[in-house]
């Protein structure tokens, strides 16, 4: 299994927030080759600000293995994390980062800042962003783009109603 096996994993989990009306981005963590944590964006269902699928993943992962540090372990994330995620990542001890999709507005691996650079943490998590960048984008551009009324794929509306919205 590869980076893009994960990532694709990841993209499933994406699709899984976008039939619940979230933002599609999905996350898993892997440790020695074995999916251990999974999680997706729920901060509008879950009425929490901190719902990243980032977190979700870490929280998932750490209940798995009994402890709140990761070492060893990798996370897989359809999108560039926000500084509230790398925070998250570089306090779990997260090994390695993959990401799909750059964040232009709030992605904090040189698209807005570069947190995971920053010589005086103690921790430093190793980096590789652009894994399946274009599926991961085309996700979210296809989620925003039906949320702005533009023609896009409405067959998860059809299986998951929600609320205000009438089945298709």
């Amino acid at each position: 299994m590869n980076d893009e096996f994960f990532m694709r994993e990841a993209l499933s989990l994406a699709r899984a927030a976008e039939c619940l009306g979230e933002v599609p981005v999905g996350a898993v963590v892997v440790r020695d080759g074995e999916i251990i944590g999974r999680g997706f964006n729920s901060p509008i269902g879950e009425q929490d600000p901190t719902a990243h699928a980032e977190i979700a993943a870490l929280r998932d992962a750490a209940r798995r293995l009994g402890n709140y540090r990761l070492p060893g372990c990798e996370l897989f994330v359809t999108l560039e994390p926000c500084a509230m995620c790398a925070g998250a990542l570089l306090q779990a001890r997260i090994s390695r980062l993959v990401y799909g999709a750059r964040d232009a507005k709030t992605g904090v691996h040189g698209s807005v800042v570069d947190l995971f650079a920053v010589p005086r943490l103690n921790h430093h998590t190793r980096v590789v962003g652009g894994v399946l960048a274009v599926e991961c984008g085309r996700v979210l551009s296809a989620f925003f783009a039906e949320r702005r009324g533009a023609s896009g794929d409405q067959t998860c509306i059809s299986e998951f109603p929600l609320p205000g919205r009438l089945s298709t």
